[in-house]
């Protein structure tokens, strides 16, 4: 197959092990950068150029679209879709995971563990606000955040006052969280691929930091979840209408509640946790389903 990864970095580990495992399968494989791609839009011959040529003949796509480039990178994706191509995931489940209060919306929807979480528009409402996720200590999440900036823990009342009412003076879009104490600054990450977890592992946020972020000084363990969290994380990618996903949980006194929907996972830290191959699942995974005629996933919220 000619497979296609959206990716501007060819260097990230992950990109490099889906394209090293991919030759070793037999596939050409083509690194792509959504942003220098453009696009022909009409009604009888689509088509996306790169570099003044047409990007034409592939099977399927895996897209690692990031955050910052999520609205141009799902146009490119729904331009390969509307030419035909497979996608592992398709663009409406992306763009559905990146939306975090959209995201949490559908989760609770399907009665899906959630931390309790406000969302507020007037400086008028905060007292309310606060009290409705049961008071300090509480946690502050700007909706554009990721790999935990953004995310502030504020551990007074008077602290989340003064920290909500000055990002609403910003005009900044933020939610409100109860605070899990009882998680102890660890998360559970359970890596999805179509109706399975294949592997989980454990992140702990270093001492006196209540975020498990490896990017931001965290460790990562294998760790063996209960049949609880393993559905509660392949219902979470479901509700997305996502077929690879990281689903990030946190073990609270009321069971495993998501905190996030990953739409592009990491593969360096859950294979080095784990020791399993997973770009090689991956690939399989698209071998078994690009053949087969996709049905589009539907907007649900």
């Amino acid at each position: 197959m000619k497979i296609a990864i959206l990716s501007r970095d060819k260097t990230m580990y992950s990109t490099k092990r889906l394209v090293e495992v991919g030759i070793e399968r037999g596939h050409e494989m083509h690194v792509i950068d959504v942003l220098k791609c453009y696009m022909n839009i009409n009604s009888r011959a689509s088509s996306i150029h790169f570099d003044g040529e047409p990007l034409i003949g592939f099977d399927a796509v895996i897209p690692r679209i990031g955050a910052s480039v999520t609205f141009y990178g799902t146009a490119v994706l729904r331009q390969f879709e509307t030419m035909g191509v497979y996608s592992i995931n398709e663009s409406v489940a992306i763009s559905r995971s990146r939306d975090k209060l959209r995201a949490l919306q559908l989760l609770a929807r399907k009665n899906i563990g959630l931390p309790i979480t406000g969302f507020a528009n007037k400086p008028s409402d905060i007292p309310d606000l606060i009290d409705m996720v049961g008071g300090a200590p509480l946690v502050i999440k700007l909706l554009e955040g990721t790999q935990g900036i953004g995310v502030v823990l504020a551990e007074t009342r008077t602290a989340a006052e003064s920290v909500i009412e000055a990002f609403l003076g910003l005009h900044v879009n933020i939610m409100v969280q109860e605070y899990i104490k009882e998680a102890g600054g660890a998360d559970i990450r359970c890596f999805v691929i179509g109706d399975k977890v294949i592997a989980a592992m454990k992140r702990q946020g270093k001492e006196g930091e209540f975020r498990s972020n490896l990017h931001r000084g965290g460790t990562a363990s294998l760790t063996r979840i209960t049949p609880e969290e393993r559905s509660t994380a392949i219902r979470a990618a479901k509700t997305m209408g996502l077929k690879l996903a990281g689903v990030y949980l946190l073990r609270s006194m009321h069971g495993p509640v998501v905190m996030e929907v990953n739409s592009s996972p990491g593969l360096e830290g859950i294979e080095a946790a784990s020791n399993k191959d997973i770009a090689s699942a991956i690939i399989e995974f698209i071998e078994k389903n690009a053949a087969i005629k996709p049905i589009r996933t539907q907007s649900n919220g």
